[in-house]
């Protein structure tokens, strides 16, 4: 299994971050507005709306809140041809500011490239987001 680690700083205090991350619900308001068109949750299902219309199914696999990590494993309308894909957020603090990481385990192993290049798309995209929605407070 592969595993692809990216992570950024972000100029907003952890516990704001977290608040974000957490709110499992409010991705396309909170971390992805414009790459997440709508977010639901049935039980412990997130299903997201892509702009598209495409739906992706993530299974919510932890929200803890001691440790700042939030778990999920894509069940159902992955774009990529995986036939696994687990992953975690972490917020940690760091004054100030805090550090994003973000872990995802993915099978088959040749498709970590294209993972990682979403990945650190998607998290600079969050920082942007976390950091103006901090300066408009």
């Amino acid at each position: 299994m592969a595993t692809v680690s990216v992570e950024v700083t972000v100029d907003v205090p952890a516990h704001r971050v977290w608040e974000a991350i957490a709110d499992v619900g409010a991705v396309h308001r909170r971390l992805l507005p414009g790459r997440v068109a709508d977010a639901r949750i049935e039980g412990d299902v997130r299903i997201l709306t892509m702009p598209d219309g495409a739906q992706v199914r993530e299974l919510i696999l932890a929200v803890d809140h001691r440790i700042r990590r939030m778990a999920y494993a894509v069940v159902e309308g992955q774009r990529l041809p995986l036939t696994y894909h687990h992953a975690a957020f972490q917020v940690l603090d760091e004054g100030d500011h805090s550090r994003l990481v973000w872990l995802t385990d993915v099978l088959p192993h040749a498709m970590a490239d294209a993972v990682r290049a979403r990945v650190e798309r998607g998290i600079e995209e969050m920082r942007d987001v976390l950091e103006l929605q901090e300066s408009e407070r």
